[in-house]
């Protein structure tokens, strides 16, 4: 049975959403959940600031309206939240709003924090499905995270883990650098001058990547 402690009083599709993931940090829990199942814990650590209790109660929120259950993590008797169907039915939604965001960053502030395994997500929001050329895998390593973007019958997915062919690409830089790049604040010629973006493939696949990414046009 869904509980809506906000309650914007109209009939619309809009509010009714917003009912339910307009508080603060929710969208946040969602992104991490839509990264793959989490233990409280990663949770906690994976969100500085939200604190112990007000995750709780944001979780059991989320769980009683039906966007995350608990599950037992496979050969473990450990425990992890995921995401339900109708959890995952909010992807697109995080990936627009996450790419409209990038257009809205600024220098990074003092403080602030970036999670490599936030990378994944960005890519997603950033592939440009239109784009999607030659049958082919770009292999990501940001940090210590590392997925890769399988180009397959003119679709584009990501992927997590190392490419399962030859990638045509390996893109190798750190959380900060790639956000930027990203956001357009850093070019991408630049960060690789500067060594804070190493590509290796030929210019080619380069060049069908950045496109892929909307970085070129």
């Amino acid at each position: 049975m869904k509980q809506h402690r906000r309650n914007y009083g109209q009939y619309c599709g809009l509010a009714a959403g917003l009912d339910i993931v307009g508080e603060r940090w929710t969208l946040l829990i969602v992104r991490e959940l839509l990264a793959g199942p989490c233990r409280y814990n990663e949770l906690l650590a994976n969100l500085p600031g939200i604190g112990t209790n007000l995750l709780a109660d944001r979780l059991k929120f989320l769980t009683s309206c039906g966007l995350v259950r608990q599950r037992p993590r496979a050969g473990s008797k450990l425990r992890v939240y995921e995401l339900t169907e109708q959890g995952e039915g909010l992807r697109e939604t995080v990936l627009a709003l996450a790419r409209w965001g990038l257009g809205t960053l600024d220098e990074p502030l003092p403080g602030d924090i970036v999670r490599p395994r936030w990378a994944a997500l960005a890519i997603e929001a950033m592939i440009q499905r239109d784009m999607a050329g030659p049958d082919e895998q770009y292999e990501f390593r940001i940090g210590d995270e590392v997925f890769h973007v399988q180009v397959l019958d003119g679709r584009a997915a990501v992927v997590h883990g190392k490419a399962t062919t030859e990638p045509a690409l390996v893109l190798t830089t750190d959380s900060v650098t790639f956000v930027k790049i990203g956001a357009g604040l850093l070019n991408p010629l630049e960060a690789t001058l500067t060594n804070r973006l190493v590509l290796d493939g030929a210019e080619d696949a380069i060049i069908r990547c950045s496109r892929l990414l909307g970085l070129m046009a």
